[in-house]
């Protein structure tokens, strides 16, 4: 949430967060959205969200804001994702298991963090709660989903 704030006033933005703990909790966190007159949504990754995706889309969708969400969301008709590359990471774990099947020690392997990011962009969605993508946009995405 730091650094989420930081970027955030570096754009002159406020970020408002809403905690769910529970189901019961989207419905009040999307009245809170309404009063507040927020111009956008962020859903953070977290294994609690990812079971209740299809509520957290169908809020999005039905509050016809811009939301980014997990890469996963954006596959299931979320508008948009950024986020680590599944596959590049699938890629530095196959490295790693090769060198401890080698012999190399666990302990000794340095911990890496994730050096490629993917944008993902849902034009289907885009459409549905009637927002343009600028070109430019679509441009950098990694992937467009049509």
């Amino acid at each position: 949430m730091r650094e989420l704030d930081k970027a955030a006033a570096s754009l002159h933005m406020e970020l408002i967060p809403i905690g769910v703990v529970d189901p019961s909790g989207f419905d009040t966190a999307i009245s809170h959205v309404k009063k507040q007159r927020a111009n956008g949504l962020i859903s953070l990754s977290s294994p609690f969200f990812n079971i209740y995706r299809d509520r957290i889309l169908k809020v999005g969708r039905d509050s016809r804001l811009p939301a980014i969400y997990p890469q996963e969301f954006a596959e299931a008709g979320g508008l948009m994702s950024y986020g680590t590359s599944y596959p590049a990471l699938f890629r530095r774990a196959a490295v790693y298991a090769d060198k401890i099947l080698r012999g190399a020690s666990p302990r000794n392997l340095p911990v890496e963090q994730s050096t490629k990011f993917e944008l993902v962009i849902n034009l289907r969605t885009a459409k549905q709660i009637g927002l343009t993508i600028p070109p430019n946009v679509l441009a950098r995405a990694d992937r467009v989903i049509r």
